[in-house]
């Protein structure tokens, strides 16, 4: 595909969409779907940036059906809570957006469940919400599902041994490990919605090197990825760019259940979207399984 951008992106009239992160990709996100004339749930855990958000867009786009959804993403009652409450508000849901994530804290933590947190939030709190937003997807219209990745992934191993990083945390291997598991969980969902006949497309996608405040918010300004995020800003592609990956899987005809979708230049870094190849351990079936059975286990979540 050459060059594709949001005027590519089809009417998205009739479409509701549920995003998870309120800035960085996700208001981009949002805000490019709300032009298409979508109906946006963008969800985050505070109030007060996602009101922000809302205002943003609303102000971008006079008449942008956009509003701000509370979810705790490291909390599985929050996400438990939200879904219901979606499920009282409308019947059906046509895209959801996995984006939201925390990226390389110092320190180990723990989600409010007891799970580390990077793998918690980024790959363990989307498989729970999207699991509870089944029944709503389902029903929707060509529905899709977009896990959103890293190039991280590329050096990522899943440690069954020590999943929540336990026994010996480092934050990149374990950021590396929770973006992996976002792609794997994206083709085991497609496997098994083949399987099951539920009718949703999921697919896989990720932004590059993109300037967000992921890095500041995570590892801090005064980390490696930190400092070169402010030194070096030229090795960061612009928001809007870095989302463009995602806004392809999630509304053009042409994207593919079940593939993957990255920036096309500098070794998928930079550029606009375009197919590519996952990493080599993104495409073992066993590991997928077994990975998609123990978040079960840990989420009590039942994809029906």
């Amino acid at each position: 595909m050459t060059k594709w951008t949001t005027k590519n992106i089809p009417s998205q009239r009739g479409r509701s969409a549920v995003i998870t992160g309120t800035g960085g990709l996700g208001y981009e996100d949002a805000l490019a779907l709300a032009r298409a004339g979508a109906s946006v749930v963008i969800v985050g855990r505070n109030p007060q940036k996602g009101a922000e958000a809302v205002a943003a867009i609303k102000k971008a786009v006079p008449g942008a059906q956009v509003q701000f959804g509370k979810v705790d993403l490291a909390n599985l009652a929050s996400i438990a809570e939200f879904a219901a409450q979606l499920g009282r508000e409308q019947d059906s849901l046509d895209l959801l957006i996995n984006n939201a994530g925390v990226m390389t804290p110092p320190e180990r933590r723990e989600t409010s469940d007891g799970f580390e947190l990077q793998f918690g939030t980024n790959y363990l709190g989307h498989f729970a919400l999207t699991a509870h937003l089944l029944p709503l997807l389902k029903r929707g219209q060509n529905p899709r599902v977009v896990s959103v990745s890293s190039v991280a992934a590329r050096g990522g191993a899943i440690d069954f041994d020590d999943l929540q990083a336990q026994r010996r945390y480092k934050p990149f291997p374990v950021y590396s490990q929770s973006k992996l598991a976002c792609i794997m969980f994206a083709f085991e969902f497609s496997r098994r919605n083949r399987a099951a006949g539920w009718g949703v497309e999921s697919l896989a996608a990720h932004p590059g090197l993109t300037r967000t405040d992921l890095i500041s918010n995570g590892a801090g300004r005064s980390s490696l990825p930190g400092m070169l995020r402010r030194f070096l800003p030229f090795l960061f592609q612009p928001a809007w760019q870095g989302a463009l990956p995602t806004l392809f899987a999630a509304t053009d005809p042409a994207a593919r259940d079940g593939a993957y979708y990255g920036p096309d230049r500098l070794g998928g870094t930079r550029g606009y979207p375009t197919e590519e190849r996952p990493p080599r351990q993104a495409l073992d079936i066993a590991v997928a399984a077994r990975l998609w059975e123990t978040s079960q286990d840990l989420t009590k979540v039942a994809f029906v």
